[in-house]
């Protein structure tokens, strides 16, 4: 038997019901949506022939100098060279905790346009610039050989630290 229960402006379905009701529908709205690719999306091989980059992470405590491989998130890079980049939640653009600050205009002119996910990220993030950027929005490309990179003396996760900037 399958029952529609009704309260206020909310119908809830019994669980056979849910089970047989099409949710391509309700995910419709996502088909054309863009998303962001992320360090998630592993379009480089790891071996001694992929081609890298020059990266330096600039942070409290002086420079990190690092060859990251083409197509690889600096927040991967970062956090495979024990880099103090967060990325609570793992480059998914719900959080800003891989904040990093582009330190040369030339390279983050380089950069692709920020989507608005990111740009809602990047509202909520610590010490915020003209060139902020998420570290897992950052991939490495050619045109970025050299880039330098600042980690802010803070950074904030909403969902975990209720507000309250957390220190490098």
């Amino acid at each position: 038997m399958v029952r529609r229960v009704t309260r206020g402006q909310f119908t809830f379905l019994t669980r056979s019901e849910n089970l047989r009701t099409p949710h391509s529908s309700y995910l419709q709205h996502l088909k054309h949506r863009p998303f962001s690719t992320t360090a998630a999306d592993k379009n480089y091989e790891r071996n001694e022939q992929t081609e890298k980059i020059s990266v330096t992470f600039v942070d409290k405590d002086g420079e990190n100098h690092i060859k990251v491989p083409i197509g690889m998130s600096m927040l991967e890079a970062a956090q495979e060279n024990d880099i103090e980049l967060e990325g609570a939640c793992e480059g998914s653009l719900a959080c800003s905790t891989c904040h990093v600050i582009v330190m040369d205009v030339k390279h983050y002119n380089k950069l692709e346009d920020p989507t608005d996910e990111e740009n809602d990220m990047l509202d909520l993030a610590f010490g915020l610039t003209e060139t902020s950027r998420l570290g897992c929005q950052v991939i490495a490309k050619h045109e970025l050989d050299g880039i330098r990179l600042a980690l802010p003396a803070a950074t904030q996760n909403f969902a975990v630290d209720g507000h309250v900037p957390k220190p490098h």
